[in-house]
Formats: structure tokens, C-alpha cells, sequence
């Protein structure tokens, strides 16, 4: 869902330049994006059909845990 989201929204090419990729962390499943594009995708996610959510937006996976 969180692809059909941002390729609806951003594109193939906006997708290139997100560069997604899903990462296990201890805070769960996190979705890492290059941070240019961080606007684009949270706005992807929100609005898209699916009811995802952005929990938390964080420079590091370390602090996600904070």
C-alpha cells in the first residue's frame, strides 16, 4: 500500500528521487527516505486511500527510539 501510495502521488521519478526503502528498526517498521524528499512522501501518505499515517520523522533510526 505505502508504494501504490507514493507512485500515485510523486510518480516513477518521484519515486527514483525518494529512493524508499523499508527498514526493521526497534520502533517497528520504518520507511527511509532521502531527505529531500521527505515532504513529498508524507504528503504522498496522506493522501492517500490506504489510511496511512506518519507516526514520527526522525534524522537517525536512534532517534526514533527517543
Amino acid at each position: 500500500d505505502v508504494e501504490k501510495a507514493i507512485l500515485e502521488y510523486i510518480g516513477t521519478l518521484g519515486w527514483a528521487r525518494a529512493a524508499p526503502t523499508f527498514v526493521s528498526s526497534e520502533a517497528g517498521l520504518v520507511l527511509a527516505v532521502e531527505r529531500c524528499e521527505v515532504d513529498n512522501v508524507k504528503a504522498a501518505l496522506a493522501l492517500s486511500p490506504f489510511g496511512i499515517r506518519v507516526v514520527k520523522v526522525s534524522g537517525t533510526l536512534e532517534g526514533l527510539g527517543k
